[in-house]
C-alpha cells in the first residue's frame, strides 16, 4: 500500500515538472510563438496562405509532402525562407522560394496552374521561315522559302492563299506591320525597310516591292498612316513620314535628341505619341512626352520625287 502511494506521489511529481516544462511551448503556440533550435529563444511566427486555380494541388514544404491540398494555410513557420512546390496531375508543377516574416501572412493567393498541352498539332502544309498574325481578320501569314512566297491561311492552316513576294533584308526583318487596308505588308531590319505590296485575289499578279535603306541611321519602329499610303519611320536620329512608293523622298517631321527613344501610333486618331530629351533650365537633361497628330498634315503635298526620277 505504502510503495503504491509513493508510485502515485512520484507520478503526480513528475507529471508538474511535465507541465511546468511544457507550459511555456503550450502558452508560446497559443501566442503564436515557436521554439527557434537555431537561436534557443521563442520566436513569433508566420503563416503562408496557399490559393491555386484550379484547386486540389498537393504541397511540398522543402521538399516534404505536407499531405494537404490547396487552398490550404500553413502555420507556425519561423521566419526565413521555404522552398514551396505545387503539383497537380495533368498540369504544370509550380515551385518558389517564398519569405515568412514574424507575426505576417506570406499570400500566395493568385497561382494559377497551367495544364499539360498534349494535343499539339501541326499547321502548316509546307516549309516557312516567317511567321506573323493579324488577328482582327483571323488570318496569320508566313514565308515560304523554297518560292519567297507569302502565303496567307486561317488559324486553323487551311486554306492557304500567296499574296505576294517576299523580299530579303539582312540582317532578318525585326518587326511587320501590315497596312489597315491588308493590301501592303512592311518589315525592316536597322538599316533598311521591306514594303511588300499583298494581293487578296488568286490569279493577280503581284506587284514588285522595294527596299529603302538607311545607312547612316538606326530604325528603331514604323507605323502605318490611317491612308495605308505612308508610313511614319522612327530612327535614332528623327521622325519622318515616307510615301510607299520607291521614287518618294521622306519628309523629316521632327529631329530627336533621344538616341534610344520610344513611340506609340494610334492609327484610329493618326496621333504619335513618342519621347525625347530636352535641357531644362537647371542644366539637367529631362525625358519628355509629346504629341503630334498627323491627321492634320497634307501627307501628299509634302512628299516629292526624288531628283532626276
Amino acid at each position: 500500500m505504502l510503495s503504491e502511494q509513493r508510485i502515485r506521489g512520484v507520478l503526480f511529481y513528475v507529471s508538474l515538472i511535465i507541465f511546468f516544462a511544457g507550459l511555456p511551448f503550450i502558452l508560446s503556440s497559443a501566442l503564436g510563438y515557436k521554439f527557434n533550435p537555431h537561436t534557443f529563444k521563442f520566436t513569433k511566427t508566420g503563416l503562408i496562405v496557399i490559393k491555386t486555380q484550379p484547386p486540389g494541388a498537393d504541397i511540398y514544404l522543402e521538399n516534404m509532402l505536407l499531405g494537404e491540398k490547396t487552398p490550404y494555410t500553413i502555420n507556425e513557420l519561423l521566419p526565413g525562407s521555404y522552398n514551396i512546390r505545387l503539383e497537380l496531375e495533368h498540369h504544370y508543377p509550380w515551385f518558389n522560394q517564398v519569405t515568412v516574416e514574424a507575426d505576417k501572412v506570406t499570400r500566395l493567393d493568385k497561382i494559377i496552374l497551367f495544364p499539360l498541352r498534349t494535343d499539339i498539332k501541326q499547321l502548316n502544309k509546307e516549309n516557312f521561315s516567317y511567321l506573323w498574325s493579324d488577328e482582327e481578320k483571323e488570318t496569320f501569314y508566313y514565308v515560304n522559302p523554297e518560292d519567297n512566297g507569302i502565303y496567307k491561311s486561317d488559324l486553323q492552316g487551311e486554306h492557304s492563299l500567296r499574296v505576294g513576294t517576299f523580299l530579303k533584308i539582312l540582317p532578318p526583318p525585326l518587326k511587320w506591320k501590315l497596312s489597315d487596308d491588308r493590301e501592303k505588308l512592311i518589315y525592316f531590319n536597322p538599316h533598311q525597310v521591306a514594303v511588300v505590296y499583298l494581293s487578296s485575289q488568286r490569279g493577280l499578279p503581284y506587284q514588285p516591292g522595294f527596299v529603302l535603306n538607311y545607312p547612316g541611321r538606326k530604325i528603331i519602329d514604323i507605323f502605318w498612316h490611317s491612308d495605308g499610303y505612308h508610313f511614319i519611320l522612327i530612327t535614332n536620329k528623327d521622325i519622318e513620314v515616307v510615301e510607299a512608293s520607291p521614287n518618294s523622298t521622306a519628309v523629316n517631321l521632327i529631329n530627336l535628341n533621344k538616341k534610344n527613344t520610344s513611340a506609340f501610333y494610334d492609327i484610329n486618331t493618326d496621333t504619335l505619341y513618342f519621347l525625347d530629351s530636352q535641357k531644362a533650365n537647371d542644366g539637367k537633361i529631362y525625358d519628355n512626352l509629346y504629341r503630334t497628330e498627323l491627321n492634320t498634315y497634307p501627307l501628299k503635298e509634302l512628299i516629292r520625287l526624288k531628283p532626276n526620277e
